[in-house]
């Protein structure tokens, strides 16, 4: 089990990271937030959970242990996997999602990507007496992914490439990116990630 990783950050992409340690690169997937913590070239620390599955092993990765607690908590729902705990991470913070549920809001739970109606109150009714402990939403907001604007084109294949490895089909995602790329053209990929999920959520 790799609990966490504490080294040089190699790469950052839309949808993950690579940090060496020892010599061996580990890439990870993460939020927008937890990636925005991170900086080429220097050391950091991040808190990890290791999904096994019968076709491969993935890293996720996370700036807090309210994140990775949250991500576990969300999985032990019936039917909800490892890239729709993280999806549901990278619209709401631990905390905020946290006191949603705790109240028994599923409409908000519902604008999760890829989770509906029946989905969401399954999250409330089998989370809601479960969030006693997990942190506030801090004072500050999410930390938002370092970038500046690039070229419209360029950042709408990324966050397509994205959506895609967070289980959308190209198909669902692609309308929706290039419709909010058009309107916001000097957006930052990291904008128009988050943009697209919400879009996509309420679909």
């Amino acid at each position: 089990m790799i609990d966490s990783l504490n080294g040089e950050v190699i790469a950052i992409g839309l949808d993950h990271a690579v940090i060496e340690c020892g010599g061996v690169g580990y890439r990870f997937l993460a939020t927008p937030p937890t990636l925005g913590r991170l900086t080429r070239g220097e050391t950091r620390r991040v808190l990890t959970s290791m999904v096994v599955k019968d076709d491969g092993i993935t890293l996720y990765g996370f700036s807090d242990a309210d994140g990775r607690t949250m991500f576990h908590k969300l999985q032990t729902v019936t039917g909800l996997g490892p890239k729709l705990a993280l999806a549901a991470l990278a619209v709401f913070e631990p905390g905020d999602l946290a006191s949603r549920i705790a109240a028994g809001d599923a409409k908000a739970v519902q604008t999760i990507p890829g989770v509906g109606k029946k989905m969401a109150e399954r999250i409330v009714l089998e989370l809601k007496d479960k969030m006693e402990g997990l942190a506030a939403v801090p004072a500050d907001g999410a930390a938002a992914v370092a970038a500046a604007p690039a070229d419209s084109s360029y950042a709408s294949e990324q966050v397509v490439e994205a959506l895609i490895g967070l289980g959308f089909t190209e198909k669902a995602a692609r309308p929706v990116v290039d419709t909010l790329s058009a309107e916001t053209p000097d957006a930052p990929t990291s904008a128009l990630l988050r943009a697209a999920l919400t879009q996509l959520g309420k679909q």
